[in-house]
């Protein structure tokens, strides 16, 4: 995709000028709801457990040892902190972002969980990415994506574009109406464009118009 105009994108193919970490290891959960944290793992990551007792739970879905950690509490405290999922709505992190090589791998994956009940929240095209968002049982919110650009340094020129500051959030996509395009013999790259995931006959809603209660 081309940008609008001369940008002034910084060169990915630079160095840091210090020592700094590989990559992400593992995140940690403190959690009432250990028992439906584990099953969904399971069907979203095909995660297993490497190690569990009344206080914790290692799991994996890859070369890591562990990649996600369940410290357990107390059942009852779900209902001392009602609210408690609903935090990253308005402080703090808001979500984790995981990459799929290909948007059929994508949608392949959303169809898999759809058919177990586990539906994204939001489902949107934000330019640089063609994104998935899923929230597990204790409100955490996961982003499944595509790189809507062939490198990082074409996403980081898009950053930069009229394109992106005129709209910085995105469009909303049906990913059945993708997965149907695909299956029809669409190329990823026509579906990876903004717009390419509105079903014909429905309202498109497109950069603050796609925030709601729910998207939020």
């Amino acid at each position: 995709m081309p940008t609008d105009e001369t940008t002034s994108a910084p060169d990915l193919g630079q160095l840091p000028d210090r020592v700094v970490p590989a990559f992400i290891a593992h995140w940690v959960v403190k959690t009432a709801r250990s028992k439906e944290m584990i099953e969904w793992y399971g069907h979203v990551f095909g995660a297993r457990v490497v190690h569990e007792d009344d206080q914790i739970a290692f799991l994996t879905w890859d070369h890591e040892s562990h990649r996600l950690a369940l410290v357990k509490l107390p059942p009852p405290l779900r209902h001392v902190f009602p609210l408690a999922r609903l935090r990253r709505k308005t402080y703090g992190i808001d979500h984790l972002a995981f990459t799929f090589p290909s948007l059929e791998q994508l949608l392949l994956s959303y169809e898999r969980l759809k058919n177990v009940g586990i539906k994204p929240v939001w489902s949107i095209n934000h330019g640089p990415t063609t994104s998935l968002y899923y929230e597990d049982p204790e409100g955490i919110r996961l982003e499944f994506q595509v790189e809507n650009f062939p490198t990082a340094q074409e996403t980081a020129d898009y950053f930069n574009s009229r394109e992106f500051a005129e709209n910085p959030i995105g469009v909303n996509t049906d990913p059945d109406y993708l997965l149907e395009r695909l299956r029809a013999g669409a190329e990823e790259a026509v579906l990876l464009r903004r717009g390419a995931g509105t079903r014909p006959g429905t309202t498109q809603r497109a950069n603050k118009r796609t925030i709601t209660w729910k998207t939020l």
